[in-house]
């Protein structure tokens, strides 16, 4: 669909669902979803975005890590305002404008809705967005046309990514990236992301006073479709082999012997013990000591998403397996223990969703494994019944069969 007819679409869904029915399928569950909570705090009509108060935002912005992030880079900010007649925005973790750069053209547009330093962007305050979105699923998010709930916005696309501090891990922002619906472009959600991940590059590391730490004690694992570890909060910059390592130990609670742990992690790869013992030696001063030996075990509370994933799948519970499951296990690994472990995984998320093909839970889980089996149960469970993911999941069963 071109963009014209597509704009014009969702201004009659908008309508639609405004004047109290059912909206179209093209309509996206995160959308529809957004709408009805910026509903329950909005009138329907919204002239600007509320204004913070400018010398307590620039307190904030000076506070933030994004500050000097932003200093850094600030000349490639504004060379992509520039060339793309857009506006960009850098908010704090409330969706709060600190900092943005306008384009020639965007410059009046964004000053009319208060677009700039200490507009508040939340969706209690304007609506739906695509800001809020990257902060709320913590997801490059884009949102175009009369998707915004906001009408000021309908001739509006933006597209945003999350920033996060590159240590621990925490939510430092957003940084978005506007312009007018006609003046979009394919790539950019992937341009948003981009200068995200080079606004994250530019954070000092060691962040500043005002930025919230996690205050969670223990380990916590990240291992399905990307592994990251974080020790009592804090991020921890491990090698491939120590994520693991970790992996393994996690999976054996109990303890494993040096041969036991050595065959789960090579398998016939002909690799001495020795190197193993400077492996775990390395991974033991990572974590402050806390790896005991004889047998090697984590000496410290553990919480993993491989355990929320089969708790999940044990309870029956397909849409919290699939929140949990973010894709292979350790993605790319030569250990046989944790290649076996990704296969079960799988399989137990998949035959979940076909047990119980909840479409937006199906919608989610398309989104990492394109399964045209799992996409087609979903469609036949609604039958004729009208279902916002609708569209998405027909559109979804297509490209896995192509």
């Amino acid at each position: 669909m071109a963009e014209s007819g597509r704009r014009r679409s969702l201004e009659r869904a908008w309508e639609h669902w405004r004047g109290g029915s059912t909206p179209p399928d093209e309509v996206r569950p995160e959308i529809l979803s957004s709408w009805q909570r910026s509903a329950e705090h909005l009138p329907e009509s919204v002239d600007a975005a509320p204004l913070a108060d400018e010398g307590e935002t620039r307190s904030l912005f000076e506070e933030s890590p994004l500050s000097a992030a932003v200093n850094r880079l600030e000349g490639a900010l504004r060379s992509a305002a520039e060339d793309g007649d857009l506006v960009v925005a850098v908010t704090d973790p409330q969706t709060r404008i600190l900092w943005t750069y306008g384009g020639r053209v965007m410059r009046n547009a964004a000053e009319d809705i208060n677009f700039v330093a200490g507009g508040r962007w939340d969706e209690g305050s304007i609506g739906t967005n695509a800001l809020n979105l990257a902060l709320r699923n913590n997801r490059v998010s884009t949102v175009f046309a009369a998707e915004h709930y906001a009408p000021i916005v309908h001739d509006w696309v933006c597209w945003a990514a999350p920033v996060h501090d590159p240590v621990t891990g925490v939510q430092l922002g957003v940084l978005d990236l506007s312009t007018t619906w006609d003046r979009g472009h394919p790539i950019g959600a992937a341009t948003a992301q981009a200068l995200a991940r080079l606004l994250e590059t530019a954070v000092p590391a060691t962040g500043h006073p005002g930025v919230t730490r996690h205050l969670d004690t223990g380990l916590h694992l990240r291992l399905l479709g990307a592994v990251e570890v974080h020790l009592d909060g804090v991020r921890l910059l491990l090698t491939r082999r120590q994520g693991e390592i970790l992996a393994i130990l996690s999976l054996h609670p109990e303890g494993l012997s040096l041969g036991e742990l050595h065959a789960h992690l090579y398998g016939d790869e002909r690799v001495s013990t020795s190197t193993l013992k400077s492996e775990v030696s390395h991974l033991r001063s990572a974590l402050g000591g806390r790896l005991a030996s004889r047998p090697y075990q984590l000496d410290l509370p553990v919480t993993s998403d491989v355990d929320s994933v089969r708790s999940a799948v044990r309870r029956a519970d397909a849409r919290a397996a699939v929140d949990a499951y973010g894709g292979d296990l350790v993605p790319g690994t030569g250990s046989p223990l944790l290649a076996e472990t990704a296969e079960y995984l799988a399989v137990a998320v998949r035959e979940c969703l076909l047990v119980d093909p909840d479409p937006l839970a199906v919608l989610a889980y398309s989104e990492v494994v394109p399964d045209a089996e799992v996409v087609q149960r979903a469609l036949d469970a609604l039958g004729d019944e009208p279902h916002p993911a609708r569209a998405e999941l027909s559109a979804r069963l297509a490209a896995a069969l192509r």
